[in-house]
C-alpha cells in the first residue's frame, strides 16, 4: 500500500469524490489532522521556507562574526580612548 497527497481545488473535492468511489474497496481517504488543528499550516510553512531560504543567503558563519566583532570592538576602543 502507498500513500499519496493531493490537493484539490475546493470546487472540485465533490467531483474527484464522486470519481473515486469506484475503488472506495481499494483505497482509504482520510482528512490531514494538521489542516484540521490549523487550516493555514501549508501555506505558513511555505511563507517559512521562503523566508529561510532567501534569509540564510546573507548568513555568514560564527567565526566571521566574531572576526567582525572584534575588529569593530577594535575600532571602538581607539575612537574612544581618548
Amino acid at each position: 500500500m502507498q500513500t499519496l497527497t493531493i490537493k484539490i481545488k475546493d470546487k472540485l473535492v465533490a467531483e474527484v469524490m464522486n470519481a473515486l468511489e469506484q475503488f472506495k474497496g481499494n483505497i482509504q481517504i482520510t482528512k490531514d489532522k494538521s489542516l484540521e488543528l490549523d487550516p493555514y499550516f501549508y501555506e505558513r510553512q511555505d511563507k517559512l521556507h521562503k523566508i529561510m531560504d532567501k534569509d540564510s543567503s546573507n548568513l555568514t558563519d560564527f567565526e566571521d562574526f566574531e572576526i567582525k566583532m572584534d575588529n569593530l570592538e577594535k575600532e571602538l576602543e581607539e575612537k574612544y580612548a581618548n
